[in-house]
This record gives structure tokens, C-alpha cells and sequence, in this order.
């Protein structure tokens, strides 16, 4: 019997995120990951959008990980780009909320304010979309998944984050992945170098 094709095999305006190894993977961790890339990280792209798929292997233990990147309200804990976040009074960290950001100068960007999307504590999932701001990045969605892994004795962490964006006028597809392609990389490197180092030091006397 012909296996049924999944609906981003299906769909021509699907992205297909789900055919290519991310740079940093393992063929075998990225079979393992397929299922995740397909529900989570596959978007409708069409004329004028553009998406990518970003992986980081992490030596640290997936609790760890996951500690740092649901904080909504702390993403200077592992984002370059970012001077301050701030939030409404009372905040509570649920789908819907929001945070503001400044931007380090230097960058096409002064402010952005964003919505929290997706937050799954079981599953390691988030996701934000940017709803306002000075920025170049219009109608910019995103979603993080971290995954443990364990074999023969090692244990290790997985952070795919993928995004979805609009192509502003005057700018090529390819430009415009670069550059989000490039934030989003440094960030991930950077969730690598703090959480590696919460884990040599023990979480117990790290502050997130």
C-alpha cells in the first residue's frame, strides 16, 4: 500500500523544512525529530514570505534548556540583539501575553512588541509572532522546540526554532532570510554557551 504523503508533501506553498538535515544534525537525530518538524515548524509560504529551520545540539540537559527559553519575559537571557524587555504590571506568562523589547542600536531595528503564542510545559514548546514595533521584520512568526536526547550513556539537548516572514519591498527572499537567518543562529549559539555553562556550574546556583 502507498504511504499517505503529509500535508506538507501535499501542499506546493508548504515549507519544506521537513526534507533538509539543519546544519549541526545528525541524519539520525533529524529522523528522530521529522514528527516535530512536520506539526510545529511547517508554514504557508507563498509569494512575498519566507521561512527557515534553525538546529542547535546543546550539551546539557534538556530541563536546563527549557528553563531558560520559556521565560517570555527574559529573552535578553539569551538574545544578542536585545537591551531590555519589559512587561505589564502583573504579568502572567500565558498565551496572549505580551513583552516589549528595545534593540541594541546598530541594527535595523529600536523596538519591537510581541505575543506569546504557544507555550506547551510538557511538550517544550513556544512560539511568539511580533505585533509591533520599529523593525524590519513584518508579520514575523516563530516556534522553539527542545529536545532531550540520550544514547549510550551521553545526554544532550536539541532547540529547533524555525520562523515565517513577510519580504519587505525592495529586498530579495534570499537577503532577507540572511539576515533573520543569521539573528536567530547567534541567539541559538548563545543558548548553547549559557545553558552549558548553568549545567557545568549546577542549575541549583544559576538564577533565570
Amino acid at each position: 500500500m502507498e504511504k499517505p504523503s503529509s500535508a506538507a508533501e501535499q501542499d506546493p506553498e508548504s515549507s519544506q523544512h521537513h526534507l533538509t538535515v539543519p546544519s549541526g544534525l545528525t541524519q539520525s537525530e533529524f529522523d528522530d525529530l521529522k514528527p516535530v518538524v512536520a506539526e510545529f515548524h511547517t508554514y504557508r509560504v507563498g509569494p512575498g514570505h519566507c521561512s527557515s529551520l534553525l538546529a542547535q545540539r546543546i550539551h546539557a540537559p534538556l530541563e536546563t534548556v527549557w528553563k531558560v527559553v520559556r521565560r517570555f519575559d527574559k529573552p535578553q537571557t539569551y538574545k544578542h540583539f536585545i537591551r531590555s524587555c519589559t512587561v505589564k504590571e502583573g504579568f502572567v506568562m500565558s498565551v496572549g501575553c505580551t513583552r516589549d523589547v528595545n534593540v541594541i542600536s546598530g541594527l535595523p531595528a529600536a523596538t519591537s512588541t510581541e505575543r506569546l503564542d504557544l507555550l506547551d510545559e510538557e511538550g517544550h514548546v513556544t512560539g511568539f509572532s511580533i505585533i509591533g514595533g520599529e523593525h524590519r521584520l513584518r508579520n514575523y512568526r516563530s516556534v522553539t522546540t527542545v529536545h532531550g536526547f540520550e544514547r549510550d550513556g551521553r545526554i544532550w539537548t536539541v532547540v529547533l526554532e524555525s520562523y515565517v516572514v513577510d519580504v519587505p519591498e525592495g529586498n530579495s527572499e534570499e537577503d532577507t532570510r540572511l539576515f533573520a537567518d543569521t539573528v536567530v543562529r547567534l541567539n541559538l549559539q548563545k543558548l548553547a554557551s549559557v545553558t552549558e555553562a548553568m549545567a557545568r556550574d549546577g542549575d541549583a546556583n544559576s538564577q533565570v
